[in-house]
């Protein structure tokens, strides 16, 4: 299963999900917003529906697309986790930075 921040970090994902935050769409409609073609929203859609972030609602020969609540909640629970890892990290870097820069400051002999 592809990654769930790595698809939804595609600019062209990223723009169809801001879209399909104002409101379900069909293809067409998004394919409005884009200077590529149908297919390749389509396909970008598809990626999407995959992970779990949108949902599709065939009426007749349309496909309508939609968020979907809970991969939208599960795609905002990895955001949090990666953050707070990535900024976990780089509190432990500076501060080992820190100690081979300064390390007088760190010695116990005061």
């Amino acid at each position: 299963m592809p990654d769930l921040l790595e698809t939804a970090a595609e600019p062209n994902r990223r723009r169809l999900l801001q879209l399909l935050g104002r409101g379900e769409r069909s293809v067409s409609e998004l394919a409005e917003n884009f200077p590529v073609s149908r297919s390749a929203i389509s396909q970008h859609l598809l990626l999407l529906a995959d992970v779990g972030l949108v949902r599709a609602r065939k009426d007749g020969r349309r496909r309508y697309y939609s968020l979907d609540p809970q991969g939208m909640s599960q795609l905002r629970e990895s955001l949090e986790m990666f953050w707070t890892t990535e900024l976990d990290q780089l509190a432990a870097d500076a501060a080992a930075l820190a100690r081979k820069n300064h390390p007088q400051e760190n010695s116990d002999d005061h």
